[in-house]
Formats: C-alpha cells, structure tokens, sequence
C-alpha cells in the first residue's frame, strides 16, 4: 500500500517478479492466517457480538451461517494448499480473539 499511494506504484509483481505475499513470506513476516481468511473471521466475530445484543435478528443469523460456511470452504483448500496447518480448527469463541 505504501508503494502504491506515496509512489504511485500500481503492482509490484512486474517490478519485483514476486507477489507481495511472497515477499513477505522470505522475510519471515508472512501472516498465520491468510488475508481473505482473516477477513471473513473478523466478520463473523462481529456477527456473533451483535447476535449476541440482537437475539432476534434472523437475518444475521442466516449471514453469520453463510460467512461460517465460506470458512469451512476456504480452510477445507488452504489445509490442502499446506497454508493452514492440517490440524487449525475454526470455533466462534477463537474467531473473536483474531
């Protein structure tokens, strides 16, 4: 991001010939869990708090199931990828701490 908006630099991939993950990833500065997955268990970390002040809003209940099912799916291909390790686990209570 920083190359982008204070260089005007686009892509780094045709500069560098690596992506930004791969950078990353030489550096040892690679995040556990990886950006799309983080995103979706932020989501539904906020999903379960408001559930939680809102019992009656089925409407979310029904987003949260949706958001929930996308992390078995994304985790189901990134244990296979060897991204995640084989034994990471998704639960509610440990999705709030991220």
């Amino acid at each position: 991001m920083v190359l982008r908006d204070q260089y005007g630099i686009p892509l780094t991939k045709p500069i560098v010939g690596k992506s930004v993950v791969d950078i990353m990833k030489q550096g040892d500065l690679a995040p556990s869990v990886p950006e799309d997955m983080e995103v979706l268990l932020k989501k539904a970390s906020r999903l379960v708090v408001h559930l939680e002040r809102n019992k009656k809003d089925k409407y979310n209940v029904r987003a949260l199931q949706d958001v929930e099912a996308k992390i078995h799916k994304l985790a189901k291909y990134y244990k296979r990828e060897g991204t995640l390790p084989a034994d990471w686990k998704y639960e509610a209570k440990t999705a709030s701490l991220v």
